[in-house]
């Protein structure tokens, strides 16, 4: 899942936060301040829990790192790790999604929305002592406008920015080719200049060959293990507050059993999943002693997507997706012969909610349904109907065949590290076998190769979306394909469809949340209706924890949210310590937001009305973000 559950399962990554409330006419920015009495200000005895030493904290996860580098980066455990390293302009509160000061302390526009000021903190350092400065930032932004390889993972944010400056070290310029609606929700992370100047190909660096990794974050990664661990430090020195575990890992585990087997002996403090945990694991941890289970509405979505003919920006086409799915009818009649409600009750035994638009009901604002006359309902009868129509008719061995004569059998690619895949792959080969259509359910540990080079005809996918949906959208863009053949690019599925693209660029353009939101949902139904995407559930994340381990942890949102893959660092910079000193017990052993340290709340006012940014962010079942 960046996640890509898609080939590459990949990014907690691109975040685009989003407008939250109405108003109109000129932006007046409010700088945030520390409030007495607010729920992310930590006591002073919890506070002091950093400075008791030794403590580390071990998580499991199902994914290995793709890169290192914040610019390549794209699964959700690579992109996650880059939210510890490095500092973004802006991040959201773990309460409620705002956009909330975190390099910058506050943005404003001009009256015309076309150029935006950004003011940089003065008590940000890189962990080599240099300070942070706007030139940090102008740096990485015009990094990512010019070279093409430090485009790859974060290349949508910057496409309609026209110029890049910092006038002094605590200002930062932007100005736009028309107004974006994103611009409180950059979710790029700044670099140190000083060291990253030196790197010749962005393509290639992978930001793992010194440590410690310079960086400015809440941790500072200090040694890396390919396809083994990452291990991050507490930066002592980060200006919210150090975090009060004194070292987090992040352990890779091919196996989810023995992941869950390392938890209960104690080995790791954490276990996602991948990303989730199976509905039997979760049974058999619930009752289990000191071990919490998190099981809370999910940010991502569960799809097949179908592969459309790859192709580059200029049109040159490769891969060997199979000719039949670029007939519509073909794609709607595999979608008609998806029963989801099987899939929730017996894969995800109702740990998910059964699948309709792209963006999933937590994001209310967004969430979209298919009208009656419109939804693609489980319906073998009229997919048979529509493959007759698109001239896949049965031969006398009940096998669908084209005017050529040939077999309609396809290829699937599946996670071999996720047992969803394994499980709804059964399923799919019994309904559309049903429907004389032969499927190869192909489980592999690497599916971005097959995937980056078009060769593949359906895939298991699925994103972690953000509160601003910018970027989960801005994938099936023209914009997002490669530049050549296998090429790792932004694409998810090599979708480029013209009216898709001119709802999108009015959604970036609008600064009305309401009129956004119905061009979003528009979007979402285009790509419906072509059937390229099949969203067939939105899981919970489930998630389990040693309570003997961390006292308390916060969710994200606070009330019933997820703890791993979060839109931002609050998770791992939030928690406590078990039995550390002068620290509460947490007899619920859920989670706490109480031990985040107070976070200035810089609000964007439109006359009137109040104009908040949120976020958003990617995952697949590699999960992408």
């Amino acid at each position: 899942m960046v996640t890509r559950v898609p080939p590459h399962s990949f990014r907690p990554r691109r975040r685009m936060r989003l407008l939250l409330a109405s108003g109109a006419a000129a932006l007046a920015l409010a700088a945030g301040s520390v409030v007495p009495g607010n729920p992310l200000t930590p006591a002073p005895s919890q506070a002091r829990a950093a400075d008791s030493g030794g403590t580390t904290l071990t998580v499991a996860v199902a994914q290995s790192v793709d890169s290192l580098s914040p610019f390549l980066a794209q699964r959700l455990v690579s992109t996650s790790v880059s939210r510890l390293m490095y500092d973004y302009l802006t991040n959201y509160d773990p309460k409620d999604n705002r956009a909330i000061p975190a390099l910058a302390t506050k943005w404003e526009p001009s009256a015309d929305k076309l150029t935006w000021t950004y003011t940089i903190r003065s008590d940000a350092k890189w962990s080599d002592g240099r300070q942070t400065t706007a030139e940090d930032a102008a740096w990485t932004f015009n990094k990512i406008m010019t070279d093409e390889g430090a485009a790859t993972s974060n290349g949508n944010f910057v496409t309609n920015f026209k110029k890049v400056t910092a006038p002094s070290a605590d200002k930062l310029v932007i100005e736009l080719k028309q107004p974006q609606a994103t611009m409180a929700a950059l979710d790029v992370p700044i670099v140190p200049k000083h060291i990253w100047e030196k790197v010749s190909d962005f393509s290639k660096f992978n930001n793992d060959t010194t440590f410690p990794i310079v960086g400015n974050g809440p941790f500072i990664l200090s040694d890396y293990k390919v396809d083994s661990y990452v291990k991050l430090k507490a930066n002592k020195d980060f200006w919210r507050g150090a975090p009060k575990f004194d070292e987090i890992v992040f352990r890779y585990y091919k196996d989810q059993d023995a992941a869950v087997a390392a938890l209960r002996k104690g080995e790791v403090g954490f276990v996602a999943g991948s990303p989730s945990l199976t509905p039997a694991q979760s049974a058999s941890l619930k009752n289990a002693e000191n071990i919490k289970v998190n099981d809370a509405p999910g940010r991502r979505f569960y799809a097949l997507a179908v592969n459309p003919g790859a192709r580059t920006k200029d049109g040159k086409k490769f891969g060997d997706g199979h000719p039949a799915l670029l007939d519509q009818k073909v794609r709607q009649a595999l979608f008609m012969a998806v029963d989801r409600r099987t899939i929730i009750d017996k894969v995800f035994q109702g740990h998910a909610v059964e699948g309709e638009g792209y963006i999933p009901p937590r994001f209310s604002d967004y969430f979209w349904k298919p009208a009656d006359g419109q939804k693609l309902a489980y319906d073998p009868a009229n997919a048979a109907a529509l493959l007759d129509e698109a001239g896949y008719k049965k031969n006398s061995g009940g096998k669908r065949v084209g005017k050529d004569g040939k077999p309609l059998d396809f290829r699937i690619l599946c996670h071999a590290t996720d047992p969803n895949d394994k499980a709804v792959g059964k399923y799919l080969q019994e309904w559309w076998g049903g429907l004389g259509i032969g499927l190869k359910v192909d489980c592999i540990d690497n599916v971005s190769d097959p995937w980056y080079a078009g060769e593949y005809d359906l895939a298991f996918d699925g994103w972690s979306v953000n509160p601003d949906p910018d970027f989960v959208m801005s994938i099936h863009t023209c914009a997002a394909l490669p530049s050549r053949p296998k090429e790792s690019a932004t694409t998810d599925n090599f979708i480029c469809d013209k009216q898709y693209d001119g709802l999108y660029d009015q959604q970036l353009a609008e600064y009305d949340p309401a009129k956004r939101a119905d061009l979003v949902k528009r979007m979402e139904s285009r790509l419906y209706d072509t059937g390229y995407m099949n969203v067939m559930a939105y899981p919970n994340a489930v998630e389990a924890y040693r309570t003997d381990q961390i006292e308390s942890i916060t969710t994200m949102p606070a009330d019933a949210g997820n703890i791993y893959g979060q839109d931002g660092y609050w998770s791992w910079w939030s928690a406590v310590p078990a039995a550390s000193p002068g620290s509460g017990s947490d007899d619920s052993g859920g989670s706490s937001t109480g031990v985040l340290i107070g976070i200035g709340v810089a609000v964007v006012v439109l006359a009137g009305g109040g104009l908040l940014f949120a976020m958003r962010r990617r995952s697949t079942a590699e999960d992408r973000e």
